[in-house]
């Protein structure tokens, strides 16, 4: 119990930075409420948990290799540059305010949460986090540890999810249709600075090799 309660506080580190799920989350939370909010975030949980899984079984190595970690930040930077900008497109679109009943599918909203974890980049930038965070205890750790251990990291980032969420479906109650458009217009340029940084990466990381 003590290394599960220990890891959910490690998975709550590992989520309270804003991130791109964490704008996407916010930004769908808003607009179709609190469920469509968190499948996003479950979207995200499905490849923080297979990022796990790769730390665990040693591929976390050969992900961070140069000549295979390099091109992901630029791939990523395209990922997020084209959510972004699907997301300033789009603003006006899928908007139901609170009491309404949303017309988007949560098999949609949870892709887009997927896709934005899968990001190359994101996961790039999530492996050196998971890495700092977890990769002594999986060398002191029994074999059998490893399903506390995931199940801790993988509740502290669900119980970010649900709080976070909450506090948005209370926000939504109050914002009008064009306060909800002007969010998901934020929101897209947040992504877009994410592939920015990203592009940056990858300029220090080739800088870094040549």
């Amino acid at each position: 119990m003590t290394l599960f309660f220990t890891y959910i506080i490690a998975g709550l580190a590992v989520a309270m930075p804003v991130g791109a799920i964490t704008v996407e989350m916010t930004k769908q939370g808003l607009k179709n409420g609190f469920m469509h909010g968190w499948v996003v975030g479950l979207g995200g949980m499905t490849i923080d948990f297979f990022l796990i899984l790769a730390l665990y079984l040693g591929l976390a190595s050969i992900l961070q290799l140069p000549f295979i970690q390099i091109p992901m930040w630029l791939i990523g930077a395209v990922f997020l540059l084209l959510i972004g900008y699907d997301s300033i497109k789009n603003a006006d679109k899928d908007i139901t305010l609170s009491g309404e009943k949303p017309n988007k599918s949560l098999w949609s909203t949870y892709r887009n949460g997927f896709l934005v974890a899968i990001s190359p980049g994101n996961i790039v930038f999530w492996l050196s986090v998971f890495g700092a965070v977890l990769t002594n205890s999986y060398n002191a750790a029994e074999p059998t540890n490893f399903l506390v251990i995931a199940a801790g990291v993988l509740t502290g980032i669900l119980l970010h999810d649900i709080g976070l969420l909450t506090i948005v479906a209370t926000t939504r109650k109050v914002m009008s249709h064009s306060m909800i458009k002007g969010f998901s217009i934020i929101a897209g340029l947040v992504l877009m600075g994410f592939a920015g940084y990203f592009v940056y990466q990858f300029f220090v990381a080739i800088t870094g090799v040549i």
